[in-house]
């Protein structure tokens, strides 16, 4: 008694990775959600960006805000444009634990000054100090008790400019007013609520003057590494209200804003850069390739031409000899079990040309209970089923009303004589076919 038993491997993916990559997704995607949560308040407050990007993309000037998560090629970005909302670089922000502490926390957004450096460096970048507290965010009210401390921002100013101590300036009347000139010749007057400016012995005024700025062009500090790039100057914007969501309404703030940006670009874009690592890359380069399809063409010149010829040579001679050793395969002998129904042919032809019709009717009952259970149970249990005991017991279980006929015209005809009448052995015959159409019909 043989048994057969089937392995089945899965041909996908286990359902457990499927389930460790779905929630792997959903915990970096809910980690971003949160981290970017403090962003977007920040880009869409009064202390934010999202409507000096929207005021230059309806003047038809290429702006886009960029939070980071893919490489920009900085050949085209004509004017970086990053917001500070950190009084104590490279140091990380403290939670606030109260109403009070969140109201009058200066540092909002944790950055770099490395990174700051390296982007200035990279590309022309107008770099924007930080002004207000969480406070003029939270509320919508710019009150000066909820200006940052200057000297923190004072020291900010420091470590991203160089040639120069830099020191703050804050206006002695509510509102200021700056003069400035466009590039058609219009007179346009900037309007800032508690002006923060700034002066610096390296810094040349843009806005403002030598004393009291708002708007300068400094140098950048020394650099020994070539990979930081070649810059030497940044934009620096000692009050954001020049630019962000509370201030662009003030006075001609807007069209200074569109003014002194566009000057800055040629047919780049602006990007608003929110990102605490820098994503600047240089144009993508073809690699220069070391190996070319010549180096493997030296496999087939001498002295291994020699041996590739003999290779070939012996495998066309090992194919003729097959060929004639074992010749074409027979068509009328190509099926499945061609050999086996010859033999049964042979030998049922052997016993009939002899007269043995008894045990001619034998073999082919164990014939036809054979090819039974290879149609009711498939090649892999034919085998065990096509013994006569085991096809009867699973008679026994499937056709109790047909098993016991069964079982009678197998006993008859195994009681048959050698040599029988053909008369009785075709009746038997017919009777056990009349069974197994039977015992086929109903499975």
């Amino acid at each position: 008694m043989s048994t057969t038993s089937t392995e089945t491997r899965p041909n996908g993916p286990r359902i457990e990775f499927l389930m460790i990559a779905a929630v792997l997704i959903v915990v970096v995607a809910g980690l971003w959600y949160v981290m970017s949560q403090r962003q977007q308040s920040l880009r869409s407050s009064p202390a934010g960006l999202d409507g000096l990007q929207i005021w230059l993309t309806s003047n038809d000037v290429t702006s886009y805000n960029f939070a980071g998560g893919w490489p920009i090629d900085q050949t085209t970005v004509d004017l970086l444009i990053l917001p500070v909302y950190d009084t104590s670089l490279d140091n990380a922000r403290t939670p606030p634990s109260t109403k009070e502490e969140l109201l009058l926390q200066q540092d909002e957004y944790d950055l770099s000054t490395d990174v700051i450096l390296t982007k200035a460096r990279r590309v022309p970048t107008l770099v924007v100090l930080p002004k207000w507290k969480s406070g003029m965010r939270l509320t919508g009210l710019a009150h000066p008790v909820l200006l940052n401390d200057p000297k923190q921002i004072e020291r900010t100013l420091n470590e991203i400019t160089g040639g120069g101590t830099p020191e703050l300036v804050y206006a002695t009347t509510p509102f200021t007013e700056f003069s400035y000139q466009s590039g058609d010749g219009t007179r346009l007057r900037a309007n800032l609520y508690a002006a923060q400016m700034f002066r610096s012995a390296g810094c040349t005024p843009l806005i403002g003057s030598s004393d009291a700025m708002i708007l300068g062009e400094c140098p950048l500090p020394r650099s020994t590494d070539p990979d930081d790039g070649e810059r030497e100057r940044v934009l620096v914007l000692s009050d954001p209200d020049l630019l962000n969501n509370h201030g662009l309404r003030l006075g001609d703030n807007a069209r200074i804003a569109i003014d002194v940006l566009s000057s800055n670009i040629d047919e780049g874009n602006i990007v608003i850069d929110y990102s605490r690592a820098s994503w600047l890359r240089d144009p993508f380069q073809e690699p220069v390739r070391e190996r070319t399809w010549a180096d493997l063409s030296r496999f087939f010149g001498p002295p291994f031409l020699i041996l590739w010829l003999g290779g070939g040579l012996l495998l066309v001679l090992f194919l003729w000899r097959a060929s004639l050793r074992y010749g074409p395969i027979l068509r009328d002998r190509a099926s499945s079990g061609a050999g086996k129904a010859l033999a049964i042919e042979a030998r049922a032809r052997l016993l009939r040309l002899s007269g043995q019709d008894g045990a001619l009717v034998r073999e082919y009952v164990s014939a036809r209970i054979s090819a039974v259970a290879a149609t009711l149970f498939g090649p892999a249990h034919a085998g065990h089923y096509a013994k006569e005991d085991e096809f009867l017991h699973f008679a026994d279980r499937q056709h109790p009303d047909e098993a016991a006929r069964l079982r009678s015209v197998l006993a008859n005809i195994r009681q048959l004589p050698v040599r029988t009448h053909a008369t009785e052995a075709i009746h038997l015959i017919d009777e056990f076919e009349q069974v197994l159409e039977q015992i086929t019909h109903d499975t």
